[in-house]
């Protein structure tokens, strides 16, 4: 029988609320925080609680895989809450092989550079899959542009054995959805998709690299972060600059796209 998303579990004595956990703070908020700080075990996120998980497997609901900051509890509860949604949501760490955690080949209006996965073949990293209810994975697609054509990603299923994802404590799963970002991802010295290695230390190479970044962004992470929130027509020029300077790569992800 499939788990249910209920919010009954763990309301012992235990202080469980996202604050007492260090889990409160949601990067579209603080932008150098991104990609937030993700639980340290599978939990269930109800309201401002993150709960101990009651069953599994979810069957009823969508897995996605979450890759940046859709595995912060303090991010899902600002998208959630936004839109009026306070159904309980799991969030279940797992076992992944086969892809890594890339940077998104364009700047987010909310002021940073976020994280986007690419295929790496053999790669194993611990990652957490979101389930998601029919209006929660509408909240989250609208946040990721879905489906509209000019957003930044496109939701992709990513099968079994293409990508093996084990949950703590249920089988492999078939697949899950992952987000695919359109413009591809920054890469390192090569062809190489470069990885997230967190936004302040991400801006300050990317600065480091760049004076013509440095021109429309400033000097610093701080300065890069409250220049570019909410201003769309910066962010869409340094989306550019990265294609200008040749630093953009494909996800090889692609492909999964239309699945």
């Amino acid at each position: 029988m499939a788990g249910r998303a209920s919010g009954r579990a763990g309301q012992g004595g235990t202080d469980r609320t996202l604050r007492a956990l260090g889990l409160a703070e949601a990067p579209r908020d603080h932008p150098l925080l991104y990609p937030g700080a993700w639980p340290e075990e599978s939990g269930l996120l109800d309201g401002d609680r993150l709960l101990p998980l009651d069953g599994f497997p979810y069957t009823d609901r969508t897995p996605v895989l979450a890759i940046g900051s859709n595995a912060c509890p303090g991010q899902l509860r600002h998208k959630m809450a936004e839109a009026g949604i306070n159904s309980p949501l799991p969030m279940v760490k797992a076992r992944v092989t086969g892809v890594d955690v890339g940077v998104s080949a364009h700047v987010s209006r909310m002021g940073y550079v976020s994280a986007s996965p690419f295929r790496a073949p053999g790669t194993v990293r611990e990652l957490f899959v979101i389930w998601l209810d029919e209006r929660q994975l509408a909240v989250i697609d609208a946040s990721e542009g879905v489906p509209v054509p000019t957003g930044n990603y496109h939701r992709a299923w990513l099968p079994a054995p293409d990508v093996r994802i084990e949950p703590d404590g249920s089988e492999r799963l078939r697949g899950a959805y992952v987000y695919v970002n359109r413009h591809g991802v920054l890469r390192d010295g090569s062809d190489t998709p470069r990885r997230h290695p967190g936004e302040r230390a991400l801006l300050t190479e990317l600065l480091v690299e760049s004076s013509r970044l440095r021109e429309l962004f400033g000097d610093t992470p701080e300065q890069f972060c409250a220049r570019a929130r909410s201003d769309l027509r910066l962010c869409a020029r340094g989306t550019r600059l990265f294609v200008d300077e040749g630093r953009v790569t494909t996800s090889g992800l692609e492909g999964y796209a239309g699945a």
